[in-house]
């Protein structure tokens, strides 16, 4: 293994999105591989490539695709050979990879709250009737409505800075980022304040970074092993068990939230009508090591709750 590890000469190139957030996370990956193998900055290579969901900011996600709008041109580069390793925010990641490529080594999970951000209110309850709400996420669009239907919802995209400044325009009076992303950023002062998954249950996989990397890379593969976080992988593994079993996509309002307790792992999950209208949720728990089946027995329980057409539109 030490004779095939990379140098500033010939130096692991990491592939990810041109964020800043992106660039964080590509830069704490970059970090915990150089100190667990005692490597130079210099041995690894951060390669940022534009995905289609960075260059088409003017649609709705649920107009131009699903959740491989910010991956298929990284992983595509991966394939070709062009990167080593892929650094990916996992609510983004759809649950099945190309083949070729696998997707086993998590980070240690931040903060999974999603961040109320306005210069007008405190929160949400604060807000007049038919105060806009700006966000791109059909999920927290369908949990607002659901809770404060008299509130507007508009379409909010952007990284941090882009979010900000529209609501210095006025576009809107409130947004929501992941407190995640800002404490990563060290921006955590941008939050008015974090809603409790209580309030707002977090997109699967929240504040989670995920490293993927060819099948047949050894060297990709004993390298992440010393970075890779086994209390992540176990929550993640129930919490994507349910979305994939729920079919979910960006274009489906879900949410859910495994923590552990010791041996025991905790699952709440929840699906939405796209309008707001209705909400069903889940709280179990089972032992850790059962985690994905009780992600899979979830999602089936909330899908026959819901019955047909619980997801379809109603614009």
């Amino acid at each position: 293994m030490t004779r095939d590890l990379p140098t500033p000469d010939t130096p692991m190139k990491l592939g990810t999105r041109g964020s800043p957030l992106a660039l964080a996370q590509a830069h704490e990956t970059r970090d915990r591989l150089a100190a667990a193998f005692d490597l130079p900055q210099e041995a690894f290579e951060i390669v940022v490539i534009k995905t289609t969901g960075d260059r088409i900011i003017d649609r709705p996600l649920k107009e131009i695709g699903g959740k491989g709008l910010f991956t298929r041109e990284i992983e595509d580069a991966m394939l070709r050979g062009d990167i080593d390793i892929a650094i990916h925010s996992m609510k983004d990641m759809p649950v099945l990879q190309p083949e070729g490529l696998v997707l086993d080594t998590y980070l240690p999970r931040e903060d999974v709250r999603d961040a109320f951000v306005s210069p007008h209110v405190a929160g949400l309850s604060d807000l007049p009737e038919g105060a806009k709400v700006g966000t791109s996420s059909l999920r927290r669009k369908a949990q607002v409505l659901v809770a404060y239907p008299h509130l507007q919802v508009v379409e909010f995209r952007g990284n941090v800075q882009t979010r900000l400044k529209k609501l210095d325009d006025g576009v809107a009076a409130c947004t929501f980022l992941a407190m995640a992303g800002l404490n990563r950023l060290g921006r955590s002062d941008v939050a008015t304040a974090a809603i409790a998954p209580e309030e707002m249950l977090p997109a699967v996989a929240q504040g989670a970074i995920g490293i993927e990397r060819r099948a047949d890379d050894t060297r990709a593969a004993d390298m992440l092993a010393a970075i890779h976080d086994t209390p992540t992988a176990q929550r993640l593994a129930a919490e994507r068990a349910f979305l994939a079993a729920l079919d979910g996509s960006c274009e489906t309002p879900i949410a859910g939230l495994a923590e552990l307790d010791g041996g025991t792992l905790r699952l709440r999950g929840e699906v939405l009508r796209p309008d707001g209208s209705e909400a069903i949720g889940d709280d179990q728990t089972a032992p850790v090591e059962d985690g994905a089946d009780l992600g899979r027995a979830m999602a089936v329980k909330l899908l026959e709750q819901a019955g047909e057409g619980f997801f379809d539109w109603r614009d």
